[in-house]
């Protein structure tokens, strides 16, 4: 099986509940702005694993591009929350420019 994608899917068809295999699909569909499907696997992904700050940062960007505002603002608050908590300045900084491009 030589597509990336085709792998991944079967990744969680296999483990389902398996978070990096949702992430890993995730982003491959992410990075294909396949942005709805790609939210989905994020949200299992983060659902077992809450403080995963990149995988928040993805779903709020999936919520931007897709057009919903108030969800993208909502995710990027929690991953700024998850980034100060964790001590990422990069993230942090990422977020702060996101929010504060979303209230212009």
């Amino acid at each position: 099986m030589s597509d990336p994608l085709a792998r991944q899917r079967q990744m969680v068809a296999q483990h389902p509940n398996n978070e990096l295999a949702r992430f890993s699909l995730g982003k491959a569909l992410f990075d294909r702005a396949e942005f709805t499907e790609a939210r989905e696997h994020f949200a299992v992904a983060l659902a077992r694993k809450p403080d995963w700050m990149a995988v928040q940062i993805l779903v709020g960007k999936c919520d931007l591009s897709l057009g919903n505002r108030d969800a993208a603002r909502a995710a990027f608050e929690s991953a700024r929350d998850l980034a100060v908590a964790q001590h990422h300045e990069g993230p942090l900084a990422e977020m702060e420019q996101l929010l504060s491009d979303l209230d212009s």
